[in-house]
């Protein structure tokens, strides 16, 4: 296919089908609070935006509001917010009639979640006073909760389609009266719709109970951190460093891209976001630099997905894994870099080959602003080195935050200072001043509003599966059909954080599977250190008597020891409600909780293909439309590029790189890249040059050994079969070159 041919969906008709596709998910993330008109009402608005982001700060910091009063609070602002601007009569309608309309249903839902916090108490007494009746609401509670029930279905389908309302409904529909008509292990009792309603606003696992803790104590106030560093101009600095990186090497507009969105990560949380910020810059850049239109911008539909998975922040991700498993927030950062680097690196080292087979200029004008770089740095590495440097003091993340952004708006000052002593060409340095500091807080809530409707609809079904029990059911399944095989649950988890983004931004998809999946998934790897106590065999008698409630042979060889393949028969046949009983027995708690972190990142990092899978890859679609090429072909480029996505999931389950020392991660995370850029070389056939059929088996052999754990002669030997089948192909393109 010829570049003009690639180009053809930059055609207005094509932007349109697009745009189509988008859906309300991109109507979400480009909100703009501040409207255009600049009536009294936008302005208005503007300053209730600003003043919620102030709450959040103040909230966590200095507050001491109980937690279902903080929650409640934040998931009315939000739900206010979206009701307004996300109207169903149009985002920028001046009749006063739709006004009017959108301010009372905002409204109502505000006071309604206001209701709900301060009536706990009074329906916990009316209920005690008269025991044995359910519970005691009054008729303002019924229409309070049911109000904001409907308000989660309505406004989860406006910022991100059909599918969340249809999973709430779902899960309402199932405690209320669909459990009790499922079949096996699905099957739950019916409860009554007081009960329900209680629960659903009640509960720790309901509406504003953990999930919507997460996003008002963290996610929130990292993505206004986010708001104040895209304001402060921090984005300069990341294309600055970044040309200096990798700007003078053969296609390295396409490096700039890789290195511009890891560091972009850290600041927007949306793989879509970060693709529409930094796209715009490094996909022209990559075409100028002779790239085809679709690799570019596959290159930065995967580098920005990326963003999700870079410390420090990594989306929303590392903020739900620490409230699901109890690890601390810091720990899941640190362990979380080398998989990180990896991931980045797979990327450059297929950047690499595409420049190298189509010979990708090297040719291009990457002069540097000085003046850029250096305010630029101040303002990103000043906060984030204090965020992190917080965070591993053990303060919590929210604390880490609010101190981020007090230590930007101080360095924000000295900016001027830098820049009269090194100018740049054309830029201004950014004192966030009042207006500043306004736009920066708006720009931040603005970006949360997905996430906090999302999560607070979620907390609906989270509490319909804890309820129900129907996560161990869903558990169950995959130990069946994995049969007690690692790699077919993984398989089988991929297909459904497949199937599920699709419809669903990348956190929700994660947080349904997690909730669904990581029990099972831990399981299976802790399975095989029961195997191994059982290969030695048990003489504990308490251990040793809980297998006495399984049915199979193999259990009166307890004590005296089997074969490995016994063992795994003996495992297999135990079913699923024994096995949680069996395992914590078995198993140390470190060990127990090291593998539900790995279940959890694995499932964190499949979910995040749906931006860069076709049939449905926002990430993709948003750069396709930036670089005027064809969406799905931009989809299936991405996919391919980011296939690190599949490999570091992998590294998780089959070897140490999580739970391991600093040796053998280091070990692993370096071996591991010579693996990487062999399987890169098969999938476009060409290394440093053209692969035969001597080139292909010398990779495959090389990869297996490479990525075969903690067995450092085989690393080496497969390390240096890669390198030299990278200087053989160089080696013939020169001679083929000299002749």
């Amino acid at each position: 296919m010829n570049e003009r041919e690639e180009s053809g969906s930059g055609k207005p008709g094509a932007k349109k089908a697009l745009a189509g596709e988008l859906g309300a998910f991109d109507r979400a993330n480009l909100l703009d609070l501040s409207v255009p008109d600049r009536t009294i009402a936008s302005h208005l608005l503007t300053i209730f935006a600003a003043a919620f982001g102030i709450w959040h700060i103040a909230t966590n910091v200095y507050l001491n509001e109980p937690g279902l009063w903080q929650n409640a609070i934040h998931f009315g602002g939000f739900a206010f917010l979206a009701a307004i601007t996300l109207s169903p009569f149009g985002r920028r309608s001046n009749s006063p009639i739709a006004w009017c309309v959108d301010l009372s249903y905002a409204t109502l839902i505000a006071a309604s979640a206001m209701w709900v916090a301060g009536s706990e108490n009074a329906i916990y007494e009316r209920s005690l006073a008269v025991t044995g009746q359910g519970w005691q609401l009054s008729w303002v509670d019924w229409t309070a909760g049911c109000i904001l029930i409907f308000a989660c279905v309505d406004l989860s389908r406006r910022v991100s389609g059909w599918v969340i309302p249809i999973l709430v409904i779902l899960s309402l529909s199932y405690i209320l009266f669909l459990g009790s008509y499922m079949p096996g292990v699905f099957r739950a009792a019916s409860l009554p719709l007081d009960d329900v309603l209680f629960r659903s606003l009640y509960n720790d696992e309901g509406m504003f109970g953990i999930l919507a803790g997460i996003s008002s104590t963290n996610i929130t106030l990292f993505l206004i951190f986010g708001g104040f560093l895209v304001v402060s101009g921090a984005s300069h600095f990341v294309i600055e460093i970044s040309k200096i990186i990798a700007g003078r090497i053969k296609g390295g507009a396409a490096f700039v891209a890789v290195i511009s969105s890891a560091l972009t990560g850290t600041i927007s949380g949306s793989a879509v976001a970060n693709t529409a910020s930094t796209g715009v810059i490094t996909i022209p850049l990559m075409k100028a630099n002779g790239f085809r239109a679709k690799f570019a911008g596959g290159v930065e539909a995967a580098a920005s997905t990326g963003g999700q998975i870079m410390p420090p922040i990594m989306g929303a991700g590392a903020f739900v894994m620490a409230s699901y498993t109890g690890i601390p927030y810091g720990t899941i950062v640190a362990v979380s870099v080398v998989p990180a680097i990896i991931y980045f690196l797979s990327i450059a080292f297929i950047v690499r080959i595409e420049a190298v087979k189509r010979d990708a200029g090297s040719e291009i004008d990457m002069t540097i602003d000085r003046g850029k770089l250096i305010s630029g740095g101040l303002v990103f590495l000043v906060p984030l080195s204090t965020m992190v440097w917080l965070l591993l003091t053990g303060v919590t993340p929210a604390y880490a935050a609010c101190w981020a952004i007090a230590a930007l708006l101080g360095t924000s000052w000295f900016t001027t200072v830098i820049a009269r002593l090194v100018p740049g060409d054309q830029f201004v340095p950014v004192v966030m001043g009042p207006k500043k500091i306004v736009e920066a807080l708006v720009t931040g809530v603005n970006g949360a509003i997905l996430t906090a409707i999302l999560l607070v609809s979620i907390g609906l079904m989270n509490n319909a599966i804890v309820t129900s029990g129907v996560g161990n059911g869903f558990s169950l399944m995959i130990v069946q059909w994995s049969q007690g095989s690692l790699l077919i649950a993984l398989a089988l988890i991929a297909i459904a954080s497949l199937v599920l983004g699709m419809g669903l931004p990348v956190t929700a998809a994660y947080i349904i599977i997690a909730i669904l999946t990581a029990p099972a998934l831990a399981g299976i790897m802790a399975d095989e250190i029961v195997v191994q106590q059982l290969m030695e065999g048990i003489t504990d008698p308490a251990k040793a008597a809980l297998f006495f409630l399984v049915e199979h042979p193999n259990v009166a060889k307890i004590a005296e020891g089997m074969t490995r393949d016994e063992a795994w028969a003996l495992v297999g046949s135990i079913p699923f409600e024994v096995a949680v009983t069996i395992r914590p027995s078995l198993v140390d708690p470190e060990q127990t909780l090291t593998f539900l972190l790995i279940a959890h990142l694995i499932i964190y990092w499949l979910s995040q293909d749906s931006n860069v899978t076709p049939p449905v890859c926002l990430a993709a679609f948003t750069a396709a439309g930036i670089a005027g090429s064809r969406p799905m072909a931009t989809g299936f480029e991405s996919w391919k590029i980011a296939k690190g996505l599949y490999i570091v999931p992998l590294l998780f389950a089959y070897t140490p790189l999580i739970s391991g020392d600093t040796v053998d991660v280091l070990q692993i995370g370096f071996f591991s890249l010579f693996g990487i850029y062999a399987t890169n070389a098969l999938i476009q056939m060409y290394s440093e040059g053209p692969i035969g059929v001597l080139e292909i088996a010398a990779l495959i052999a090389g990869a297996a050994l490479a990525f075969w754990p903690l067995m450092l002669v085989a690393n080496i030997v497969g390390a240096a079969i890669i390198v030299m089948v990278i200087i053989w192909t160089r080696m013939k393109v020169l001679r083929s070159a000299a002749a």
